[in-house]
């Protein structure tokens, strides 16, 4: 069983990295009551690491190709683990986001090189078997996330989703010691570190923007300045990758409709189908009183969906144009978010997000092993994986953005729903902050405008999702055309010994979820 060390080396650190973009989500309330943090603050411990690894998942993979892709993964997992101790003992807000960001950075080195890693150290049937492995790790990540953290929230603390990390760290330093090779790109250059830059500016910028929303409005000079800024550092971004000889992204991939339909795709998507749920699970804890155990287990219904269609979904749909596997994923997950929309009115309870959430999830399972698919559809294999960096740049992207808008659209809805109780802005803020229960504490009355804000704000909040989800799912039918390869095609290019790909390059989870 040695053989398979590496793969558990691998599979260790992306379970972590991506349980940890979900893990966060039901011990929000608890944080924000140990912390007394504003609902910005809440918002930024998502978008932090959400960021964080969106922004430099490119400049990642390219200084693995260049110092080598162990020691870029090593490096990572050093720093997540670090940064976990340190979210662990943070003793305010503004220490936490700081680290959960740097985290994010150590989680940006590993998933870069994840793919990369299996590639050099697997040939044949072996790689096809351990891509499967990565791709199920992959699913049980977004699965397991809500459930460990409410099972360590409840139980332990919050600060235990993030101790939980450094003896699986450790594990994943010695494991990957013994047993993985170094690999290089011999022709590998230089980073784009002014890319780098302009890229994480903008990002950091728009995000910042969508954030303060609810505290400085639409039109206000600090909203209207931080976006400005934001168009000004993307413009800059586009100008660096035209002239620069070693791009961080070559933007001649977006002459390619498909390509553009599928990055549009991936970014809407992670918008659409999980920036929600923190809003879903203040709503739960903070107003129902569930603990964070029951909260996670509301949220399953969705994950569970997802990795069971996403199971079949690479053999019963392989014959399918992927504009349409990932069209119609997208379109259900837009019909999951409406249906949730139509079912929320104030007084109910939890059950009425199920038929909702397993909507969406088949939605997710269905369009999510496409996408891999398509985006190395529309490039040429020299481009793979530039193009599968890419497409997780954008999925972490829409994330981070999902999180800010629907933010500005919640706090609006809480402000429209208590108009006609006589409370200010500070209530809805309070609403927000995760402090409804005691609110309710001043007495009945309490609770028929606090279940009514949120219902409010929750009603807008699936509305625009769904929206993002349809919108989607139009951009992907009007401008993908690859089609998601077959199996005999698929399995006849895992049998053929090649050189690992670039880091980050997704092509064999292609392989695998064909």
């Amino acid at each position: 069983m040695r053989k398979w060390l590496p793969l558990t080396a691998v599979c260790l650190g992306a379970f972590m990295l991506l349980v940890d973009v979900t893990i966060v989500m039901v011990a929000l309330p608890d944080m924000a009551a140990d912390m007394h943090t504003s609902f910005s603050g809440l918002q930024w411990v998502v978008d932090g690491y959400a960021l964080a690894l969106a922004a430099l998942l490119l400049g990642a993979g390219s200084l693995a190709d260049r110092i080598g892709r162990r020691r870029v993964y090593l490096g990572g997992l050093a720093l997540f683990a670090a940064a976990s101790l340190a979210c662990g003992l943070a003793g305010g807000p503004a220490a936490l986001i700081a680290f959960r960001t740097v985290q994010g950075i150590g989680g940006a080195a590993m998933f870069a090189t994840t793919m990369a890693l299996l590639s050099s150290a697997y040939q044949g049937r072996d790689r096809g078997v351990a891509f499967g492995v990565w791709g199920a790790v992959n699913g049980a990540a977004a699965a397991a996330g809500p459930i460990i953290g409410g099972l360590l929230t409840q139980h332990f603390g919050w600060r235990w989703i993030f101790f939980i990390n450094l003896p699986v760290c450790a594990l994943a330093v010695y494991v990957t010691l013994k047993s993985v090779a170094e690999s290089r790109d011999p022709h590998a250059k230089g980073l784009d570190l002014p890319g780098m830059a302009a890229f994480t500016t903008g990002a950091a910028a728009v995000t910042y923007a969508l954030i303060r929303v609810g505290e400085n409005g639409w039109t206000g000079a600090a909203t209207l300045g931080l976006l400005g800024l934001g168009v000004a550092a993307f413009a800059a971004f586009v100008l660096v990758e035209l002239r620069s000889p070693r791009p961080m992204l070559d933007l001649s991939l977006f002459r390619s409709r498909s390509f553009v339909g599928v990055m549009a795709g991936a970014l809407l998507l992670s918008g659409a189908a999980f920036s929600y749920l923190m809003y879903v699970s203040l709503w739960l804890q903070s107003a129902e009183g569930m603990g964070p155990v029951s909260a996670g287990l509301v949220l399953v219904p969705l994950s569970i969906s997802s990795f069971a269609v996403s199971a079949v979904a690479g053999r019963l749909l392989h014959g399918a144009p992927a504009r349409l596997t990932i069209g119609g994923g997208m379109l259900l997950i837009g019909a999951g978010a409406l249906l949730q929309a139509w079912m929320t009115d104030a007084g109910d309870g939890w059950s009425v997000l199920v038929p909702g959430l397993v909507v969406t999830g088949l939605g997710v399972g269905m369009a999510t092993p496409a996408l891999a698919a398509a985006a190395m559809g529309a490039v040429t294999p020299a481009r793979a994986g530039m193009a599968g960096g890419a497409l997780n740049t954008a999925r972490q992207l829409g994330m981070a953005l999902g999180v800010a808008v629907l933010g500005a659209v919640f706090q609006a809805g809480l402000r429209d729903g208590l108009a006609g109780s006589g409370q200010g802005h500070g209530t809805a803020e309070a609403l927000a902050s995760g402090r409804a229960g005691q609110l309710l504490a001043t007495g009945p009355a309490a609770r028929v405008w606090v279940e009514e804000a949120f219902a409010s704000g929750l009603r807008g909040t699936f509305l625009t999702s769904g929206l993002m989800g349809l919108a989607g799912a139009l951009l992907v039918l009007v401008l993908v055309r690859t089609k998601a390869p077959a199996p005999a095609r698929a399995q006849a290019r895992a049998a053929t010994p090649v050189p690992g790909p670039a880091a980050g390059d997704p092509s064999a989870f292609e392989r695998a979820s064909a």
